[in-house]
């Protein structure tokens, strides 16, 4: 298995546009893709619009967990159902997914995140999960090589996947489907009619269109603000690495504060150095300041703050806020948002990985990349029509798209056909960051 879908990567989608599509989709990732598929086998005519290409940016780049553990409450029924869906893919896709149910665990090395661990049981009961507590005997059974964990919270259910095979692999489905896709073709702007939608703007030229789905991962908010529309969103670096093939030691994925692994299907591990990433300073962070107060306070100490984005990131100081359509966009000026990983994070999670399995000591990193995360002031995506009839927003998945990604493709097919999406969205609605509703931020586990 390789590493993510990098800014090379070659297009394979290159369908011609039609003139009119009953839904355009914006975004090539977990989520736009199970969209489309779900839409398409619906009956509906459906776009995809990827200004790169399919899976390019965090939907590759990502753990590759396929999990419930740990989430937002509201999240744990759509997740729930994304597993359902992840196994329907599987049968159809077979092994190529690399989607095997392992378990996820949370590790602890003090009794106030066994505390933590043990609070959660009450909303994995409430949910029907196999959620439980390890103690220290028995994870020193299934970790022996381990060292300086008091227990652990563990979902033997929870998933795993390849994320860079998985996702255009999926797409392609989509595409058997009916789904016109077509790659590097960024969409510039929405047209509208008596305040509807009834266009998207592309590099290669207008589609009609009444609906859209904007689910553009770390670029939303800036298309979003371009149609005027305010979304407080942000994104951090979070760096991954791969190792060469090793024994297995662990079947499944799990995390501490400072290493997260995974199994991979290559024969070695996805590594990441726990909850820590990076966030560069830019006009939206300054802007959605007041939105974010809650999270920086609870989680500062786990990122470091960099001066300014890179030259024509989503929030770079000189990236355009507003934009014509008959014009360049700032999406077609960084076809694939590919940090580069952040070398002082990878020597750490080395020397916590050895740290944490003396026996096995430091591992041999073979890759390493890095992922723009694009997250909400509450952890929490938005999944929602905007107060621009026809206009959808599914982002914000705030580091755990992957897993649930399939679930929320489906909600998002129900909600732009106007059927009942089957779970409640309160919690994940465009108006919260507006209507005085206080910032609620998600699980800290």
């Amino acid at each position: 298995m390789e590493p993510p879908i990098g800014p090379g990567a070659v297009p394979e989608f290159r369908a011609d546009l039609p003139a009119s599509a009953d839904v355009l989709v914006i975004g090539g990732g977990i989520v736009g893709v199970t969209t489309a598929l779900y839409l398409a086998r619906d009956g509906l005519s459906v776009v995809l619009c990827e200004k790169g290409v399919i899976a390019g940016e965090q939907s590759s780049r990502n753990w590759g967990w396929v999990r419930a553990q740990g989430r937002d409450e509201a999240e744990i029924p759509i997740m729930l159902e994304a597993r359902q869906l992840w196994r329907g893919l599987s049968r159809e896709l077979g092994e190529g997914l690399g989607l095997a149910a392992c378990g996820v665990s949370y590790l602890a090395r003090d009794e106030a995140s066994m505390t933590r661990y043990e609070a959660w049981l009450d909303v994995a009961r409430h949910h029907g999960l196999d959620s439980r507590i390890m103690g220290r005997a028995e994870l020193d059974r299934v970790l022996p090589n381990s060292a300086g964990w008091l227990g652990a919270l563990t979902t033997p259910s929870d998933m795993r996947a390849e994320p860079a095979f998985a996702v255009p692999a999926i797409a392609r489905l989509a595409a058997a489907a009916g789904v016109t896709i077509r790659e590097h073709c960024a969409a510039r702007a929405l047209e509208t009619t008596a305040g509807h939608i009834s266009a998207v703007l592309t590099e290669a030229g207008a589609i009609r269109t009444d609906r859209v789905l904007l689910a553009g991962g770390a670029w939303s908010g800036l298309f979003a603000g371009n149609a005027g529309m305010i979304l407080p969103q942000l994104s951090v670096r979070a760096t991954v690495a791969a190792t060469e093939a090793m024994p297995e030691f662990w079947p499944g994925a799990a995390a501490d504060p400072d290493v997260a692994f995974r199994r991979r299907a290559d024969g070695g591990y996805t590594l990441a150095p726990g909850t820590a990433h990076d966030f560069w300073i830019g006009p939206a962070a300054f802007r959605h300041l007041r939105a974010y107060l809650p999270q920086i306070r609870r989680d500062l100490s786990q990122t470091s703050l960099q001066p300014a984005a890179p030259r024509a990131y989503p929030d770079a100081w000189r990236t355009p806020r507003r934009w014509s359509a008959d014009a360049a966009s700032p999406f077609e000026a960084v076809r694939i948002l590919s940090p580069d990983p952040n070398p002082a994070r990878i020597d750490h999670l080395v020397k916590a990985f050895a740290s944490a399995f003396p026996r096995i000591g430091r591992p041999r990193i073979r890759a390493a990349w890095a992922g723009m995360i694009d997250t909400m002031p509450d952890h929490v995506p938005v999944l929602d029509e905007t107060p621009m009839p026809g206009f959808f927003v599914a982002t914000g998945l705030s580091g755990h798209g992957f897993g649930i990604g399939p679930g929320v493709g489906r909600v998002m097919a129900a909600m732009i056909q106007g059927r009942a999406p089957r779970h409640d969205l309160t919690r994940f609605r465009f108006s919260r960051f507006s209507d005085g509703s206080p910032v609620t931020l998600g699980p800290d586990l």
